[in-house]
């Protein structure tokens, strides 16, 4: 059983982060989509949703795009990412770039990133960390569990949060990208997602029950026809130096079955020196 109830702070480490000299605070990131009351929409199949990861396995890899909103007083930043993901072998590689500073210096650096199980890899990370190098983090260390250290969701493991899927309701249906989807809110469990998840994302899920501040993560999911998760948007809530920051996380996935080739980097190109804060 996960326990659920131990909290602690997370050391949000992301260079999408620290860059940008995000201060944790509260913060009002979570919006609405529509009108209609909880109460007036049909109930959902929370199946459905629930079955979502295992949908995108059976898909093979897809595109993604994925999005985290973060808000610190009456800051608001949005890190953006763009790449590919291969959800049989659950890795992945992204192109993470940050909004410019708050004193307006330029635009920094993409940040190259490669997502295995249970580990996160950097490059052009900055603070310290050597152009040519990578660095290397172990998910299940991560108070978050990697949910956003990133500066973006995995989204195999964003799936894979919807195991707990609870108070699914339908939206409605509409179109995404060209294509017609069913849109599902609800809430889903960390802790429980944990005990859920496939065995390669169990670990993380736990860390993230014990660092973040809620438990509870509302979210909106939108599936197709096939039951392939085309969009998902979860609203985390975590530590901070005694403080709770909100934080609103988007993953888009599209052009399903594109090749995708992923090389994790030798040892000799890990960075293991110190990072600067």
């Amino acid at each position: 059983m996960v326990q659920q109830r131990r909290r602690r702070g997370v050391a949000v480490v992301a260079a999408a982060v620290t860059a940008v000299g995000v201060v944790a605070g509260t913060t009002g990131c979570s919006g609405s989509e529509g009108a209609v009351s909880a109460g007036d929409r049909p109930r959902g199949d929370p199946g459905a949703v629930r079955d979502a990861a295992d949908a995108l396995v059976g898909a093979g890899s897809s595109k993604a795009e994925t999005s985290l909103v973060m808000a610190t007083g009456g800051t608001r930043v949005t890190i953006r990412g763009e790449g590919r993901y291969d959800f049989r072998k659950r890795m992945g590689q992204l192109s993470v770039v940050l909004p410019k500073d708050p004193a307006g210096a330029d635009e920094h650096r993409p940040i190259s990133e490669l997502l295995a199980p249970a580990a996160l890899y950097m490059k052009n990370r900055g603070a310290g960390v050597p152009d040519d190098k990578w660095v290397m983090l172990d998910s299940t260390t991560l108070a978050d569990g990697n949910l956003v250290t990133g500066g973006a969701t995995d989204p195999l493991t964003a799936a894979e949060l919807l195991r707990a899927a609870k108070d699914v309701v339908v939206v409605g249906e509409q179109e995404l990208a060209g294509v017609r989807v069913t849109h599902y809110r609800g809430v889903t469990d960390i802790g429980r997602a944990a005990e859920r998840a496939a065995p390669y994302a169990r670990e993380a899920l736990a860390a993230a029950a014990r660092g973040f501040a809620e438990d509870v993560v509302p979210f909106d999911a939108y599936l197709d026809d096939a039951g392939r998760l085309r969009k998902v948007r979860h609203q985390f809530s975590y530590l901070n130096q005694g403080r709770t920051v909100a934080v609103a996380s988007t993953t888009l996935l599209y052009d399903f079955g594109v090749p995708v080739g992923v090389r994790l980097p030798p040892k000799d190109q890990i960075f293991t020196g110190k990072i600067k804060v």
